[in-house]
């Protein structure tokens, strides 16, 4: 059990732009980001089983798409952020912190929606890995990962990233007229180091020999 005798709530997430070797992550901005998002998310190359476990989209037409990065902008939980490439500047998709508990000191890594260029790429790693970086950092005891059960790919990605599977919410909400059945998955800070060390060896440079990793996460965690 965590020894609260000198932890303080957590803060909150700001504007600040977050920085990694491939990626940074910048506060959305609908303008800004639109048109990068649209290409990536809807364009002709655009993963065409993006939406199918997200409560919203896809979306036919720009007008519609557009007025959801302007919700999602405005939006203080979740707190958006756009993947943008390091060397080109591309954008990429998006993902948030959501689920948002100072006082309880837990948040959650959610609504990853990813372009195909990113998907199984570093890049996509390493956006999870700078919002798990920041979460810790703001002073968060526990970071949550949820999804549809029916999920595996995200289930998947949740077991690759550390995050440990701790049950199933059984009609948990309703999805697209569906019912949902949530898988949740979480890393406490205790477990945060390890995990920490093991996501910047497998990001660093002399873990990739011509452009394929060499260690595992895993590998990397001793799991």
């Amino acid at each position: 059990m965590s020894d609260l005798t000198h932890w303080q709530p957590a803060k909150l997430p700001d504007t600040r732009t977050l920085q990694g070797r491939f990626i940074r992550l910048e506060k959305l901005n609908a303008a800004r980001h639109g048109d990068g998002l649209w290409e990536a998310l809807e364009g002709p190359a655009a993963d065409r089983k993006l939406w199918d476990y997200l409560f919203v989209g896809p979306f036919p037409e720009r007008g519609a798409f557009d007025d959801y990065l302007a919700g999602l902008e405005g939006s203080t939980d979740p707190w958006f952020y756009t993947v943008v490439d390091q060397q080109t500047g591309a954008i990429h998709g998006f993902l948030g912190l959501m689920s948002i508990f100072p006082s309880a000191g837990r948040i959650e890594i959610g609504h990853v929606t990813f372009g195909a260029s990113m998907q199984r790429t570093p890049k996509a790693t390493e956006a999870v890995y700078l919002l798990a970086r920041e979460s810790f950092a703001l002073g968060n005891r526990r970071l949550e990962w949820k999804c549809n059960a029916n999920n595996a790919r995200s289930k998947r990605a949740a077991e690759r990233f550390g995050f440990s599977f701790e049950g199933t919410f059984r009609q948990h909400s309703v999805f697209k007229g569906q019912n949902r059945d949530t898988a949740w998955y979480s890393i406490i800070d205790s477990e945060w180091p390890v995990a920490n060390q093991a996501f910047e060896g497998w990001l660093a440079v002399d873990n990739f020999k011509d452009g394929q990793q060499i260690r595992t996460l895993e590998q990397l965690r001793g799991s």
